[in-house]
């Protein structure tokens, strides 16, 4: 493992250039779920600065990661080569969710320089980064990209603003541990 003070370079490149990440977060205390969640779509991920990241949160079944981050900011995002030679990159820090409905959501959506559409997502997630490492990568296993799948965003066309706000509200109202997840749901009911 070696750490790094910055993300710039080939690191950069590399974290840039790859099509999915995953994103681990954890509630405070010794209670409730860790969560594991795999990222991807092009124009989703960007690299704001030498420790600074962020990507696009589309609505989906759970929002475990806002809810953790609410609760305690503590994130880590894990990059994988599936191709060329191997690698692993975490980058540790702590993590806001910024919602639609946030002020400053308009701004940080401008950071992103080729979004796919940005109709269905419900908040960016924008990290402060701590600790930067890579690792070895050898039994993670070569696999071919295909390309993104468009399902997600094809669906999120179909719904109304007002539908999304819905969702939020049934689907994304509290983690699978109860915990509250957006303060806006609140004012949505």
């Amino acid at each position: 493992m070696k750490l790094h003070e910055r993300i710039d370079g080939r690191l950069r490149a590399f974290i840039e250039a790859q099509p999915m990440f995953f994103v681990a977060t954890a509630p405070s205390g010794p209670g409730g779920h860790v969560n594991v969640s795999p990222k991807g779509m092009a124009g989703t991920f960007a690299v704001l600065g030498e420790h600074r990241v962020a990507y696009l949160d589309y609505h989906g079944s759970g929002a475990e990661t806002i809810a953790h981050l609410s609760e305690n900011g503590r994130v880590t995002l894990m990059f994988c080569a599936f191709q060329g030679p191997p690698n692993i990159v975490r980058l540790h820090g702590r993590g806001r969710a910024v919602p639609v409905t946030a002020p400053d959501y308009a701004e940080l959506l401008h950071l992103f320089p080729s979004p796919p559409d940005t109709h269905g997502v419900r908040s960016v997630i924008d990290v402060a980064v701590e600790r930067i490492s890579d690792s070895c990568g050898y039994a993670v296993p070569l696999m071919s990209y295909e390309g993104d799948r468009d399902i997600l965003i094809r669906a999120h066309e179909r719904r109304t603003d007002a539908d999304l706000a819905e969702y939020r509200r049934l689907k994304n109202g509290v983690s699978i541990d109860g915990r509250p997840i957006f303060a806006e749901v609140a004012n949505e009911g």
